[in-house]
């Protein structure tokens, strides 16, 4: 089976992070641990994951400073096998996220974009992502670049969206959408935000079934990330399927999201070919609306989150594919 070509576009931030005994209040200050200096940032966290964890040819588009920020993060996609050639560098600061971590492994993030807010398709980055098998984004970047990334793609490509952090999608973007990863907090803010339509589903109540099936309304396909609860696949036309998580120890979450979205777009690149497109924008299951390749890239890429979980860090803590592949055949064993 090959190993699949994934684009991913997106912000790189070099984070700074610190232990906390518990999150301050507004106006408090408490005193933490030592600083961490780490690569992060979301596009940068999900092409390590694609590449490391999820074994696929992996292209990371994106944009940096001029700065030693920079040095730190393209050693990191580097050293994950991931390529570079196509990221720009602008004059700005790269991006920077500053984070805190209390006992029980949660995190707060506060993120300054600088290059982030430049990164951008240009014709180097279009020929690139049209050789792909799936296009990853997410927003941190601006909108009009991951829609340009959509566009781009070739027939055949899926383009996966990860809405995070939160924010509204235009008409333009929802079109060009084939899988939508978001947890509760972001599906209930696209159900209930301008573009989501409302209605009981967008309650802070609303079960992730009833959010998944409102935005099944927008979307072919939706995969809702539930942390220690495991992820919920959902697509038209076919039952909604809750895939269990491992219980493992949290150290730090920061970045197991990433982690997470990064290998679901590496298994999903293996199997592109097991997908039936519209012909203008959407896909359709092939062969049978029971078919599981988005259900079997969803237990892999938990089991990669869920060993992410378990190291500090962002990029530093992504597993290799081995251990991934151990423990995903182990939780399919169970379930």
């Amino acid at each position: 089976m090959s190993a699949g070509r994934v684009v991913v576009v997106g912000s790189a931030n070099v984070d700074l992070v610190v232990d906390v005994p518990r999150h301050p209040a507004g106006g408090e200050t408490i005193l933490g641990g030592d600083l961490r200096r780490t690569p992060g940032g979301k596009g940068a966290n999900q092409a390590v994951a694609a590449a490391r964890a999820g074994g696929a040819d992996t292209t990371f588009v994106g944009a940096l400073g001029r700065d030693e920020s920079a040095g730190l993060l393209l050693a990191s996609l580097d050293g994950a096998g991931v390529r570079t050639d196509v990221v720009e560098r602008v004059d700005a600061p790269s991006g920077t996220a500053l984070i805190t971590v209390s006992p029980d492994g949660e995190n707060t993030i506060v993120v300054a974009p600088g290059a982030n807010s430049r990164v951008r398709v240009g014709a180097a980055q279009a020929k690139r992502i049209a050789a792909a098998d799936v296009v990853l984004a997410q927003l941190e970047i601006p909108i009009g670049t991951v829609l340009a990334a959509a566009r781009a793609r070739r027939a055949g490509a899926l383009f996966v969206l990860n809405a995070a952090p939160s924010r509204d999608l235009t008409d333009e973007l929802w079109e060009q959408l084939d899988v939508l990863v978001v947890n509760e907090h972001e599906a209930a803010d696209l159900v209930g935000g301008p573009s989501g339509g409302g209605g009981a589903a967008s309650s802070g109540t609303a079960t992730p079934e009833a959010l998944a099936t409102a935005l099944l309304e927008r979307v072919p396909a939706v995969v809702v990330t539930l942390g220690a609860q495991g992820s919920l696949v959902a697509r038209r036309a076919a039952p909604s399927v809750r895939v269990p998580a491992a219980k493992v120890t949290a150290v730090d979450t920061t970045g197991a999201g990433d982690t997470y979205c990064g290998v679901l777009a590496a298994a999903l690149a293996r199997t592109v070919e097991c997908w039936t497109f519209a012909p203008q924008t959407g896909v359709e299951r092939a062969k049978s609306q029971h078919s599981t390749e988005l259900v079997d890239a969803a237990r892999v890429a938990g089991a990669a989150g869920a060993l992410a979980v378990t190291r500090a860090g962002a990029q530093d803590a992504v597993p290799d594919a081995d251990a991934v592949a151990a423990l995903a055949e182990e939780l399919e064993e169970t379930s």
